[in-house]
This record gives structure tokens, C-alpha cells and sequence, in this order.
């Protein structure tokens, strides 16, 4: 396992297991991704659920208090739970450090007065139920786009096609990216680059895909790929920390997600919630220096993406409607 330099990364516990006869299999490398970022860089970070002004200033001060580099803050709440004010506030703030600022779109089924959601197949999930909902994702849009946010999160393939279509028609800016939702992201090949046709420019996998899952994602698409290295309990509380070199020499190009077990949810945020959301933003930055320990021991750490990036290069894209 090598780094774009060509420095030999090793494995945990790598040369103590060889030592007692317990080495692993080598590794193939037929099994790493072949694809970077555009402008260099096989991996990003994302901190996510910074949930307003107040989380971001708690944020932006930690990551610089333990050196954690950040390339995109993300928010789980709705643009609709924010005012134009915190909205500008969290734009100028990340603009001053170059971070791109995502923020999550308009209503979601687990919000919404129909039952499925509440039965035991959990039916519908956070899709936007009917054309209001629909409507309202699009208000969002617009709304923070014209407020300066550059990245919008979705959790619907139509709002996401939707999305994609006015940002080539030009209602939303040309340079908008489109970031898919944790809760409805794709389990198989075949349904992650429907995502990237669909305007997706990053795609959110669930965090209990196995390392050959995400080889077999990335022999069909190349779109960015975001993923928890520590899960929410709702997504599953896992923690993935010791794989985060081979996540990444298999799914790169690769946002490195730091979310937190064993909190709990904070959507939709207010105030009421202020000092759990304060406390597990702060914890989520120190999750992140973890995580870049570990790469840096194992002499893996040498191929982020440089800070301010954002774009995810050329994609494939359906045909749009003329």
C-alpha cells in the first residue's frame, strides 16, 4: 500500500503479526481505486451536524486548536430551521477559512404527517412526499443559494434530478454540488452511478459497506464518495477508524466523515439542544485528529486533497429535458 509519493504505507499491527507468524494476505491491487479528486488528493474531510452559527464557531475553533484540516462542514437540520442571518453567518465564516458549507434541503418524510415511516419497514424513509415537498426542497435551494451556500444536501432522487436539472438550466449557479444523503445512500455499483447520473456530486454510502463493496463502486463510477468513519447510532454506531487507509486506498475519491456514537440525534436543532450540540460538535473535531493519528502512524496520511477544494471534476450526467 503506497501513497501518491511512493512512501510504503503498513498496516495495523502489520509488523508485530508478521513477527508471531500471523501476517496477512498481501494486498491486491487490483482492489484499489484507480480515481483522485480533481487537482490531486485521493481524500477529503467533512465534519457533519453543525447544526448553526454557534456549532460552526465551536468547530472552526477546535479544528485549529487540534490541527484537524477541514474541506467541507456539513448540517443535518434543514435550511428551513436556519435564518438568513445564520445562514450568512455560517457562509462568511467558512468562506474565511475556503470550507465548503453544506446544508441539508426542505422537508423529508420522518417529519411528515404520513405513517409509513413509522411502521416496521419504515416505508418512504426521509424521501420528500408529494409535490409540496418536493416544492419546498427547491425553495430551499434556491433560498441558500442566493444566500451563498455552494453545497446542498439531498435525500431524494427526484429533488435530486430536480436540482440537478435547474442548476443546468440555470436557476441555481452553475458551480453547485449536490451531496446525497447518508439515510437513502446506495448499497450496490449499479445504484451509485445512477446517483452520479442523476447530478449527484458526491454520494454518501452507509458505513457498513465492506471493503470489496467499495471496489466494486469504484469499478463503475468515479463521483466522490463520502463516508462515516464513525457512524451516528442511527446509522449504526459503527466505528471504522482502524480501516480508514484501506477505506481509502479502495474508495477514493473519498470524504472522510467524523460523526459520533453514542449521542444522541440532534435533528431538527434548536435551541433547547444547545449544549449537547455544542459539546458533540467539539467531540466530532477531536474524533477527526483521531482518525488523522492514525493515518499518520501507519505512514498513510500523505495523499489529502488540498484544502479549499471543493469541485468533484467531470461526471457522467443523464440527458437533460430540452
Amino acid at each position: 500500500m503506497t501513497d501518491a509519493s511512493g512512501t510504503t504505507a503498513r498496516r495495523p499491527g502489520e509488523q508485530a503479526l508478521a513477527t508471531l507468524g500471523l501476517g496477512a494476505p498481501d494486498l491486491s491491487p487490483a482492489d484499489a481505486s484507480p480515481h483522485t479528486f480533481p487537482g490531486g488528493g485521493r481524500w477529503r474531510t467533512e465534519i457533519p451536524s453543525c447544526e448553526g452559527p454557534e456549532a460552526l464557531a465551536v468547530v472552526l475553533k477546535e479544528s485549529s486548536r487540534l490541527d484537524v484540516p477541514i474541506h467541507r462542514i456539513s448540517q443535518g437540520s434543514g435550511v428551513w430551521m436556519l435564518t438568513d442571518a445564520e445562514i450568512t453567518e455560517m457562509v462568511e465564516a467558512t468562506g474565511e477559512r475556503d470550507i465548503e458549507l453544506c446544508l441539508f434541503t426542505g422537508p423529508r418524510g420522518t417529519w411528515d404527517i404520513g405513517g409509513s415511516t413509522r411502521t416496521d419497514s419504515r416505508g418512504a424513509g426521509l424521501r420528500a412526499r408529494g409535490h409540496d415537498a418536493v416544492a419546498g426542497c427547491v425553495e430551499d435551494a434556491v433560498r441558500a443559494t442566493e444566500l451563498g451556500v455552494k453545497c446542498l444536501l439531498v435525500a431524494d432522487e427526484g429533488v435530486l434530478w430536480t436540482l440537478h436539472r435547474a442548476r443546468v438550466a440555470g436557476i441555481l449557479p452553475a458551480d453547485t454540488t449536490l451531496k446525497v444523503s447518508a439515510l437513502i445512500g446506495p448499497v450496490n455499483p449499479a445504484a451509485y452511478a445512477v446517483y452520479e447520473n442523476l447530478g449527484a456530486d458526491s454520494v454518501n454510502v452507509p458505513s457498513d459497506l465492506t471493503l470489496d463493496h467499495l471496489t466494486e463502486i469504484r469499478r463503475v463510477s468515479g463521483a466522490p464518495m463520502d463516508m462515516y468513519i464513525e457512524a451516528p447510532d442511527d446509522l449504526g454506531g459503527y466505528v471504522r477508524m482502524y480501516e480508514v487507509a484501506e477505506l481509502i486506498r479502495r474508495g477514493a475519491p473519498l470524504y472522510l466523515k467524523f460523526g459520533l456514537s453514542k449521542a444522541p440525534g440532534i435533528y431538527p436543532y434548536g435551541h433547547h439542544m444547545r449544549e449537547l450540540t455544542l459539546a458533540t460538535a467539539r467531540e466530532r473535531v477531536r474524533r477527526g485528529r483521531l482518525a488523522l493519528d492514525l493515518l499518520a502512524r501507519h505512514g498513510a496520511d500523505g495523499d489529502m486533497a488540498p484544502l479549499g477544494s471543493r469541485l468533484p471534476g467531470t461526471l457522467r450526467r443523464f440527458d437533460t429535458p430540452s
